[in-house]
């Protein structure tokens, strides 16, 4: 019996994902629940669970295709059958070798050193089948902070990849299966490839990335016109691209026509880094935004003077009672809340032909992590006080820096904030998270002379920007936000009064 496996839900308006790693290929024997693929969308990376026990016998959706909700990805055949593909399998991998199946070793995810939780697995050194010895490094990991290189805990055969190139992988994940014992051993000399992968290396004791084989092959290139910056003089994918960047015979510029002509010795110097495809996603959506959307952003400024003194005269009593440092970023949830109240079109979205309005305020405070733009989302900010939303944004913060942010904590936002004023921006205009119909951006509090009552004086400025849909957002409503925003943040004592 057959079963689907379908793209499971993504979330509240995310209709798409992007098909980035099979951990399996067809053929190979599937338990129950075990990660099937992962998908990345514009938020979350998804992974896809087998439906039953049984061998994925047909994958319908390749590395690098786009699916939408629900779209077939794969077919598992069910019980009895699964054993027999996987044992066709076993018989067909070491048939000069038939004693090659001995005990069974596990390959694990090495120390990754304090703190670091997840690796990327870079690159593969050897392929399913190829002899390994003892110590033998078999693929390389990257962590935010390092490389490591992994080595064969056993001499033997490699029999099974469960960790792909590209995948992510936790700190006590499994990687591969190594088939040791006398008759693995036995087999090794017995290996044909091993003469030619000596050849390619030009006569050097090492292996090369088999990715990086694969792209010399393709580009024409022999291992001398490669320069290897791997372990021992190794020839990883990156060394290749940039032989290519470099070589004035090179093929790539004309595959670049869009791009401007570009000199041998500016060619030399350049990077190329292909996207991810988070980034990719990111960029799609934000595009299909400013093409959907009636964008339009108006701007105001406001005097931090009173904010910044009721901060500084209760900071230590807040930290004290509450735990939580007292921020900026609280003031201005309540002072958008406050305003929300007043013009609930910039609250609301638009379905079809109908407009709906929420009768809540679940805000979304955007952060800037290293794989991308996040929104995590506070749900019922309107209900909460100062010290429950200051807790709040610092642990969604902290989860989104460190990955960790689920779907459901991005999704269902009605209103987003963005704090560019963190990096130094004194203006700009933020853009539309869709569906929402309002985002408010944050800049540089900066001192600047201002007439006040007749008088010049420095005063601590911020310039503020709402970007809005048109199409459900008046030019009217759109400036009655903002400025209550700015009464309510040079008055705090209007947040008390509901004034």
């Amino acid at each position: 019996m057959s079963n689907e496996v379908r793209v499971p839900t993504l979330g509240e308006s995310v209709t798409e994902a992007t098909v980035a790693t099979w951990f399996k290929k067809p053929g190979d024997t599937v338990a129950v629940d075990e990660m099937l693929c992962e998908l990345e969308t514009d938020k979350v990376t998804v992974e896809v669970p087998s439906p039953v026990a049984g061998t994925l016998s047909e994958i319908v959706a390749a590395e690098g295709e786009t699916v939408g909700v629900d779209a077939l990805l794969a077919m598992v055949s069910e019980g009895g059958e699964a054993a027999a593909p996987k044992s066709q399998d076993a018989a067909e991998a070491p048939k000069a070798k038939p004693e090659a199946a001995g005990e069974a070793v596990d390959v694990m995810v090495p120390t990754l050193g304090e703190s670091v939780t997840e690796a990327t697995v870079s690159t593969w050194f050897k392929k399913v089948g190829d002899t390994v010895a003892q110590d033998e490094m078999l693929c390389e990991l990257e962590t935010d902070k390092v490389s490591v290189e992994v080595p064969s805990p056993a001499a033997g055969v490699l029999t099974e990849i469960t960790a792909a190139e590209g995948s992510t992988v936790d700190a006590s994940a499994k990687l591969a299966v190594i088939s040791s014992g006398e008759g693995a051993a036995a087999s090794a000399p017995a290996a044909a490839p091993a003469p030619a992968a000596a050849a390619s290396t030009g006569g050097k004791d090492v292996e090369d990335a088999p990715s990086a084989k694969k792209a010399m092959a393709e580009a024409g290139l022999n291992r001398d016109q490669v320069t290897g910056t791997g372990r021992d003089g190794r020839v990883m994918k990156d060394d290749v691209a940039k032989a290519l960047s470099g070589a004035s015979a090179a093929p790539a510029p004309a595959a670049s026509a869009p791009r401007a002509p570009v000199s041998a010795d500016d060619a030399s110097r350049e990077e190329r880094v292909k996207m991810t495809r988070l980034r990719q996603t990111i960029a799609r959506r934000l595009k299909e935004s400013q093409n959907t959307a009636a964008m339009l952003t108006t701007y105001n400024e406001v005097d931090m003077t009173e904010v910044m003194a009721l901060r500084n005269e209760y900071k230590d009593l807040f930290l004290k009672k509450h735990g939580v440092k007292l921020g900026f970023m609280s003031f201005f949830t309540k002072a958008c809340v406050h305003a929300l109240r007043e013009v609930p079109e910039v609250n609301a979205e638009i379905d079809g032909t109908d407009v709906v309005y929420k009768n809540f305020v679940h805000m979304g405070i955007a952060a800037g992590t290293p794989t991308g733009l996040v929104v995590p989302v506070i749900r019922d900010a309107d209900a909460m006080s100062f010290a429950d939303i200051e807790k709040a944004i610092g642990e969604k913060g902290a989860r989104a820096r460190d990955g960790k942010l689920s779907m459901a904590e991005m999704q269902g936002g009605t209103f987003t904030i963005s704090n560019g004023g963190v990096y130094g921006s004194l203006m700009s205009s933020p853009i539309l998270n869709p569906p929402q119909s309002g985002i408010l951006g944050m800049h540089k509090i900066q001192d600047r002379p201002m007439a006040i009552n007749g008088q010049v004086v420095i005063r601590p400025m911020m310039y503020l920007a709402l970007s809005y849909d048109h199409r459900i957002v008046d030019g009217k409503g759109a400036v009655t936000f903002l400025v209550r925003v700015k009464e309510a943040l040079e008055d705090p004592r209007r947040l008390l009064m509901d004034l």
